[in-house]
């Protein structure tokens, strides 16, 4: 005959039986027999453009063309229910004085996932840059309609440049010209996210009245950045894998670090890239398009894409829109990217109408 302690503990160790099986089905996606509701990485698995019932009257009545606040959030959040908003675009000096769990999680890890080691360094270029938004006339906007341009091929052609210029913020990446493009990629910069070795090195390519943004991948892209803060000689070198721009057209309050957090977000949450405890490894590092959108997702109202395509099946496609001699063959090559678990994150933006694809190559 049973104990009434006997009986007390037969029953906790059935209850953490049942909990342990519960929970360790909810990891397995194997609720009781129930399919999935949510994918490995948290995306809901039925993904459809039609809106939530909840949204039909805030959204569904607005005009054609008219911007819809906080859309593209809602939208991101109704797919993915562990979506953090807001993240700042920028880093900002009040950011390091203010204790938060977005702080926590870029703090923690070293570049291109936080900052951690740079603090110094940040703090000094922050100091003379004094601005961290995007400019008194945007910031104020109630609501902003921003276009990520990424440098694909599948831009040529399109005659997308008026429509691209119709977008609040426009958002280009790396050295991808504008001067003879503009019938498909428009005249308009807001701002130009780049790093040392991806920027511009003739300072009359740049674009006038943009922003000049660092995304930071190594320690050393904190250093180049603060050279040319200061308008410093150049050195320093040896740790970049090609050469980089010895000076650059902004000036201090035109310049901006961007938000580590997006490159973290997309890579372990999103993408569900090998975190290689926060260390840049083998295929764990998203493309900067990624990376934008990722920033845009938190700060922008709606947003679309143009010139994102990746399709293996086509080797002799262009790859950029402004390089006539490398293929999308060369992408096979890439040891830090992630390609194929990019674009399938992509395509669930797309199939939910989180994001817009202008060039439809996604």
């Amino acid at each position: 005959m049973k104990t009434p302690h006997k009986r007390l503990l037969f029953i906790l160790c059935g209850i953490m039986v049942v909990g342990f099986i519960y929970f360790s089905s909810r990891k397995l996606r194997l609720v009781w027999g129930l399919k999935p509701l949510y994918d490995e990485q948290g995306f809901l698995l039925k993904l459809d453009k039609k809106l939530p019932p909840e949204w039909v009257n805030k959204y569904g009545n607005l005009s054609e063309g008219v911007c819809k606040p906080g859309y593209a959030a809602a939208k991101m959040t109704a797919i993915y229910p562990k979506f953090m908003n807001p993240a700042p675009m920028f880093l900002d000096r009040n950011f390091f004085k203010t204790p938060s769990k977005l702080l926590s999680k870029v703090s923690k890890y070293l570049p291109p996932f936080g900052f951690r080691t740079q603090e110094r360094v940040i703090d000094s270029i922050l100091s003379a840059t004094k601005n961290y938004g995007l400019g008194a006339a945007l910031d104020s906007l109630s609501c902003k309609r921003c276009v990520i341009l990424g440098n694909g091929g599948v831009l040529l052609n399109k005659s997308l440049g008026p429509r691209i210029d119709d977008y609040d913020v426009v958002v280009r990446l790396n050295e991808a010209p504008v001067s003879g493009y503009v019938k498909d990629v428009g005249t308009k910069t807001t701002i130009r996210i780049t790093y040392p070795e991806g920027a511009m090195q003739k300072p009359e390519k740049y674009d006038k009245d943009s922003l000049f943004v660092l995304s930071a991948f190594k320690p050393l892209d904190f250093k180049w950045l603060k050279q040319m803060v200061f308008k410093e000689k150049l050195r320093g070198t040896e740790g970049f894998w090609k050469s980089v721009a010895r000076n650059v057209l902004q000036e201090p309050n035109e310049i901006r670090i961007l938000n580590p957090y997006f490159i973290q977000e997309a890579a372990f949450q999103f993408i569900g890239l090998p975190s290689n405890n926060g260390l840049m490894g083998k295929g764990n590092i998203p493309t900067l398009g990624t990376v934008a959108i990722t920033m845009a997702l938190h700060n922008c109202d709606e947003v679309a894409v143009a010139g994102f395509s990746y399709n293996m099946n086509t080797p002799n496609a262009l790859l950029h829109y402004y390089n006539k001699t490398v293929k999308m063959s060369a992408v096979k090559e890439s040891w830090t990217h992630n390609i194929a678990k990019e674009k399938e994150f992509l395509r669930k933006l797309v199939k939910a109408n989180v994001i817009t694809d202008l060039t439809n190559g996604i």
